[in-house]
């Protein structure tokens, strides 16, 4: 079954839920499902599948796996693990927010940006400005089954040309040249921090004195980013 046949979250779900797995990718797992459940794959009927016809599907590919694990990934998919349950994302049309920004955040567990920019679960992707953030899409940057491409770095960041930063727990150099070289700005993290945290950190910048590239981001005219460039040199 191809993943453009699922509902948007449980793609979402089927990709956590690969990832809870060892040695499993989104194909892998979606083998396994569409042998536990008729076509459509749905959310309900994806709440059916018990642990004992999980381990015993598509030829018994999980059931060496650890039991404990199974049921992880089982619940990731029924969306019955509390932590793992996914927000609403809420509609947002260009204009909303005045001086906003669209920047995205790899999670892995849609709380933190705790995410490598090369395999993180998700892309949480907010429209902010110095007073609001709206929550406006979440992406996986799965690459489609049959889809062959030359770089999996730069598919993944193709799919975020519309944000002007992604903020991420680690990401390799060569990965970052690449992200930069599409018009986005990659922001590396020291630590672990939550999505609101990041989001308020943000919002404190865009009230005060912005850096010129951000400034720009926000719409702010050319004049007034050279005041807030004077500012920042001395």
């Amino acid at each position: 079954m191809s993943q453009n046949a699922l509902s948007r979250e449980l793609a979402l779900r089927i990709a956590l839920a690969a990832r809870a797995l060892p040695n499993t990718d989104t194909k892998q797992l979606l083998a396994v499902l569409s042998d536990c459940v008729d076509a459509p794959m749905t959310e309900s009927k994806i709440a059916t599948i018990s642990l004992t016809d999980f381990q015993v599907a598509d030829g018994g590919v999980f059931a060496q796996v650890d039991s404990h694990l199974l049921q992880q990934a089982l619940n990731i998919l029924s969306n019955t693990a509390p932590d793992k349950i996914l927000p609403s994302t809420q509609a947002y049309q260009n204009g909303d927010l005045p001086n906003s920004v669209r920047i995205a955040c790899a999670s892995d567990d849609a709380i933190h940006v705790n995410g490598h920019f090369g395999n993180c679960a998700w892309f949480m992707v907010y429209q902010v400005n110095a007073d609001a953030a709206l929550l406006i899409d979440i992406r996986t940057a799965e690459i489609p089954e049959g889809l062959v491409v030359d770089d999996k770095n730069v598919f993944r960041a193709e799919q975020l040309q519309d944000c002007k930063v992604v903020y991420v727990a680690s990401v390799g150099g060569p990965a970052a040249a690449k992200i930069v070289r599409l018009g986005i700005h990659p922001m590396r993290l020291e630590a672990v921090a939550s999505l609101a945290d990041v989001i308020v950190q943000l919002q404190t910048v865009m009230a005060g004195s912005p850096p010129p590239w951000l400034a720009k981001a926000m719409g702010i005219e050319a004049s007034e980013r050279f005041k807030f460039e004077q500012e920042a040199v001395g």
